[in-house]
């Protein structure tokens, strides 16, 4: 009998194997960055760059300098980054230790130089940057990498622009940094960049939520809206009243005082801030759950009992332990969809409406108003969907920042009586709405509508929303990605970034590539066009042409 490997059939199918496969790589290999644009995402300020090729070194060392530079949140971050850069690369290569080359290396140290030691995380901390990369000019050892930033939090997003420019070629086995030298003199269009979480319509493991964070840090995103409870569950951990978890889904699917501390730690090593949202007077049936009294009646169960001094002890109580856990100075009190019926049609709630001469209307500016002045007396400055300052935007405290939702239009008003604003348009920033497509993520503007430098100021920035009621573990980052980038590149870059020519070619080539940057990461980031967001592919194709 022939061995299967001598049998000429066998040789003959064998070539017709691989010059198959030849013939594959080479009707695929097509892809070709556009040299002209610049595959940093979000896209820097101020940039320039040249034509060298640079190599870094797998063993690429910190130095740190200024008075910062000794920051835990730094050190851990250089090695989080440096673990992204260099995934593919395991040391000297077998085969250079066998012929004994030795590697030089273009860039083999990454200064980085902080002025400040203030670890302070809060609204409008200083996001800048410089970030300069060149090869070894001959008066010094290594090659030049630095970061320049004022803060911690503006190192941390040099190092996500750096490991940008660090890419892995599969030829030479090695990291380099193509179009160096690089200058970039980088800062935030806006402070406030922000991602809304619903953990109420689905619960999200720990794991996950820290996942998100992660993917955030990547887009330079820098807060976390965390929409906790909401009508169908309660899952926080509230010490002063206990039974309020019991409107969590299960006794599994809950968050202990721990796991939210967590949360808000693992969040500031990367620079994002946590606002937590509770949710009143509507939205709150779950609440009921483990103290019934606050609801109106057991058929009538939202908004929450405006008539019982139970309902506003048990708010303050809510808020007290949230503020041992939440530092960030803004907290969302919620306010929207608020129906008054259970109020008007409850005896008792309708009594003492009488009895205060109040509509319902009233009661629910009354209820509104008492939130925040519990969230200001715990050094709180409140949020609130766009309903309140709707409803009653003489009345509302003049600190509250009016949160849009409902349409356009809203941000306009709203500073124009001096309120500051957070863009959340559902037309377009609302993640839930699968029909949006990339372009219309990217095209919205914050500032739209808005003329006045001084009103402009106070547009905080935006925020994309990932309501939760059709996304829970199995799908909600690839509802979330890459759209969120979208968004993520108009609240970070200049204005006039996305209105340059034709988005379709100055920008979705970016995009494409960044959302499989986000791929290598390991991030489940859906292909940029497919009509319905989160679809899968739909066919072969490489990454970077989906």
């Amino acid at each position: 009998m022939i061995p299967f490997s001598q049998n000429p059939n066998f040789k003959f199918s064998f070539f017709i194997l691989l010059f198959s496969v030849s013939h594959l790589l080479v009707l695929n290999s097509g892809f070709e960055l556009d040299d002209s644009l610049t595959y940093i995402w979000p896209l820097p300020s101020e940039f320039t760059s040249g034509n060298e090729t640079l190599t870094v070194d797998p063993t690429l060392s910190l130095s740190v300098s200024g008075e910062g530079g000794d920051s835990k949140i730094l050190k851990e971050g250089f090695e989080r980054y440096k673990k992204i850069i260099f995934k593919h690369v395991y040391g000297v290569s077998v085969f250079d230790k066998l012929r004994g080359i030795r590697s030089a290396y273009d860039i083999s140290e990454l200064k980085i130089i902080v002025n400040s030691d203030s670890e302070e995380l809060q609204l409008g901390v200083d996001e800048s940057y410089t970030l300069f990369v060149a090869k070894n000019d001959g008066k010094s050892i290594v090659g030049e990498a630095t970061i320049e930033a004022n803060t911690v939090y503006g190192a941390l997003r040099g190092l996500e622009t750096f490991s940008q420019l660090c890419s892995f070629d599969y030829g030479t086995k090695s990291v380099q940094v193509y179009k160096a030298p690089w200058y970039i003199n980088d800062m935030p269009r806006f402070a406030y960049r922000g991602l809304l979480l619903d953990t109420s319509r689905h619960f999200l493991p720990i794991d996950v939520i820290k996942q998100i964070i992660e993917s955030m840090s990547y887009a330079k995103l820098n807060v976390l809206h965390w929409h906790i409870i909401d009508e169908q569950s309660f899952p926080l951990e509230i010490p002063t009243y206990p039974k309020l978890w019991k409107g969590a889904y299960t006794k599994w699917e809950r968050y202990t005082v721990e796991d939210a501390i967590e949360i808000v730690s693992f969040a500031k090593m990367r620079g994002i801030h946590v606002m937590a949202e509770v949710d009143v007077p509507g939205h709150a049936e779950s609440w009921g759950a483990g103290y019934p009294d606050l609801w109106p009646s057991s058929s009538c169960r939202e908004p929450l009992d405006v008539s019982k001094n139970f309902t506003f002890d048990l708010i303050s109580g809510i808020l007290s332990d949230m503020r041992k856990i939440f530092p960030f100075e803004l907290f969302h009190l919620g306010g929207d969809e608020v129906n008054t019926d259970c109020w008007t049609s409850t005896p008792q709630v309708k009594q003492w409406l009488n009895d205060h001469k109040m509509t319902a209307k009233d009661a629910y500016q009354y209820f509104v108003l008492k939130a925040q002045e519990m969230a200001i007396s715990k050094g709180w400055t409140p949020v609130n969907w766009e309903e309140t300052f709707n409803a009653f935007a003489s009345n509302l405290n003049p600190r509250t920042v009016v949160h849009n939702w409902l349409g356009p239009g809203v941000c306009p008003k709203a500073v124009a009586k001096g309120f500051r604003c957070i863009f959340s348009n559902q037309g377009v920033w609302y993640l839930d709405h699968l029909d949006v497509p990339w372009e219309e993520v990217y095209n919205a503007e914050p500032l739209e509508g808005i003329n006045s430098v001084s009103e402009q100021s106070l547009v905080l920035g935006g925020e994309v929303c990932m309501w939760g009621e059709t996304a829970d573990t199995s799908d909600v980052q690839q509802t979330i990605w890459p759209r969120a980038a979208a968004a993520a590149e108009r609240m970070w870059s200049e204005r006039e970034v996305g209105s340059v020519g034709n988005v379709t070619l100055t920008v979705l080539p970016r995009f494409h590539y960044f959302r499989c940057l986000l791929n290598q990461r390991g991030v489940q980031a859906a292909p940029v066009t497919n009509y319905y967001a989160r679809r899968p592919p739909t066919g072969p194709g490489s990454c970077y042409e989906q």
